[in-house]
């Protein structure tokens, strides 16, 4: 099983004919993707590696005689919240978006129709998700050839606020025999439409995840709702978490601009070594080398087997 993907999934790019959405939908066509359409106004009858262009979503549904999947969101971030609303209103409910710098008001605008329409958003700025061997949304992993040498089949789900480290996690997780069940990069920006805790559910409901490792660093709130989460439903996953940047804790470091946007340090709350604290307390192991990630993960199921 997976989580949100499957081998049927299908979806489309908005924007396709950008040269970055061109190549991303190159690397998911090569991975085995059903990428069904594009979406660029003023560009319908075009094709991008076969994929037929389309001016509205309406017309890629219609196109493709039904309810399409998803959406891999490309376009500049003035245009992102009227084409997320735009795939959530033909009912599309699985929506990826890459766009980052988008205004907060308009992030804000799009979670809440998702929220009211049952669609799910991933993003914004992020590289998507995969499930390997099955299906990638977006340009995680790069290339297929890249993605396949660092996301093997496994039991082990990864979240995480940067893309980047979405991929090292995982190849971590792959080289030490575990392999990813699903990887999401879910986007560093201080307002996302899918935190840790919201997408626990689907991991917690998948049968092939086993555990879960996630990246954090200083700065929001996400790893406070997750702790929480794991204490209210008594949660099935052992939790591994990756700490990055526990130097911003130190007194020479205090006012500096740090990692992604999202990583606004408010308060001690905020600091690395209460958010440390916090999952620890929650019965979620904390490390700060990725090395020491995969023993730790075993070390884990091994007490949970």
């Amino acid at each position: 099983m997976s989580i949100l993907l499957n081998k049927d999934t299908t979806f489309i790019v908005q924007g396709i004919t950008g040269r970055e959405a061109v190549n991303l939908t190159r690397e998911c066509l090569d991975y085995g993707s059903k990428v069904v359409g594009g979406v660029t106004p003023g560009r319908k009858g075009r094709e991008v590696h076969g994929v037929p262009v389309f001016d509205t979503v309406a017309q890629a549904v219609e196109h493709h005689g039904g309810p399409i999947d998803g959406s891999v969101v490309t376009v500049p971030p003035a245009f992102t919240k009227d084409a997320v609303l735009e795939a959530i209103l033909n009912g599309i409910k699985l929506i990826v978006v890459v766009t980052e710098r988008i205004p907060r008001g308009d992030v804000a605008q799009m979670v809440e129709l998702a929220n009211l329409e049952g669609a799910r958003i991933i993003g914004p700025n992020c590289l998507g998700l995969i499930v390997p061997e099955v299906c990638k949304m977006g340009g995680i992993g790069g290339p297929a050839k890249d993605a396949a040498k660092a996301y093997a089949p496994g039991r082990v789900g990864v979240m995480s606020r940067s893309g980047g480290m979405t991929t090292e996690i995982s190849s971590s997780l792959t080289q030490a025999g575990l392999g990813v069940s699903t990887a999401v990069s879910i986007g560093g920006d201080a307002i996302i439409g899918s935190t840790y805790a919201e997408l626990m559910p689907y991991f917690e409901a998948d049968e092939q995840t086993e555990a879960i490792v996630i990246y954090t660093e200083p700065g929001g709130r996400m790893e406070a709702q997750l702790s929480e989460w794991v204490r209210d439903n008594d949660s099935r996953l052992p939790i591994v978490a990756f700490m990055a940047g526990k130097f911003m804790d130190d007194a020479e470091m205090k006012g500096m601009s740090f990692g992604h946007a999202g990583t606004i340090v408010e308060g001690k709350e905020d600091t690395a070594t209460e958010k440390i604290a916090r999952l620890e307390a929650a019965g979620i192991r904390v490390v700060e080398r990725i090395d020491q990630i995969p023993d730790v993960v075993k070390e884990k199921l091994g007490a949970a087997a």
